[in-house]
């Protein structure tokens, strides 16, 4: 997994796509160490990239994994199984280097999107306040910092305590829910919009388009070329897969 590219459209590796080779899919609690549930495919474990055990926390999340794996035909296609991905990346990626996913969501804090103000026009201003500031509110009354706020692109420097604060809630997320908390903090730019989604503050739209009324309003302004928009759609399904897992996590 490269996770600088996490929030990057996932494009489908060249060449042909593996037949499928098994005939069933089921859910089994995991024994052993590993507390969870598997997935199997004709009685076999799904193994990750890096041949590391795939287990998953909720019954409800290997579930539905097991529904993508049932739902390929004759040929297996990644891009149609993105809790799978998230999944492989949680396991692979995030849990063997959490403090460097950590440090890189809290890098996006440093410089966060809702804290980069437009000078004008007027109605810019006003809706980028009118997204950005209720989320700015409940980082402090929930975190007990205050993010500091500027216009222009003049780089701003928060707080060590601001900074610290971030840290402490993303050592309090599972290797899951981070791994997801950071797809959509490179998706959005903003390690506040994901952490606000994470805890409930915003669904997944909201922070959606939370992240998105700058680029809204240059579209409003000029309109929106086709490959921008086909873009935009396939960030936008990394995102609900990410929103997904996170719900599904929390299904115990």
């Amino acid at each position: 997994m490269t996770m600088s590219g996490e929030g990057k459209p996932k494009v489908r590796p060249p060449g042909p796509l593996p037949k499928r080779f098994y005939t069933s899919v089921s859910v089994v609690a995991a024994e052993g160490k590993a507390a969870g549930f598997r997935v199997l495919l004709d009685g076999k474990p799904v193994r990750t990239p890096a041949k590391a055990e795939f287990v998953v926390p909720t019954a409800a999340l290997a579930e539905a994994i097991a529904a993508e794996w049932e739902a390929q035909r004759a040929h297996i296609d990644p891009a149609t199984m993105p809790l799978t991905r998230l999944a492989n990346s949680a396991i692979d990626g995030v849990r063997t280097r959490v403090a460097e996913v950590r440090a890189e969501v809290v890098k996006y804090a440093g410089s966060d999107l809702l804290c980069y103000r437009a000078e004008s026009p007027g109605e810019l201003v006003r809706r980028q306040a009118e997204a950005w500031d209720p989320i700015l509110a409940w980082v402090q009354e929930a975190l007990h910092v205050r993010f500091v706020v500027g216009q222009g692109i003049v780089p701003l420097s928060q707080a060590g305590t601001a900074l610290a604060a971030i840290v402490r809630a993303l050592e309090r997320l599972d290797d899951f829910t981070l791994s997801a908390v950071h797809v959509m903090t490179t998706l959005t730019g903003s390690a506040l919009l994901a952490l606000a989604h994470a805890h409930g503050r915003l669904s997944a739209e909201a922070a959606w388009a939370a992240a998105h009324v700058d680029e809204d309003w240059q579209i409003a302004q000029w309109g929106e070329d086709a490959e921008a928009k086909a873009r935009r759609v396939r960030r936008w399904v990394e995102m609900q897969a990410a929103s997904r897992l996170m719900h599904l996590v929390r299904d115990r």
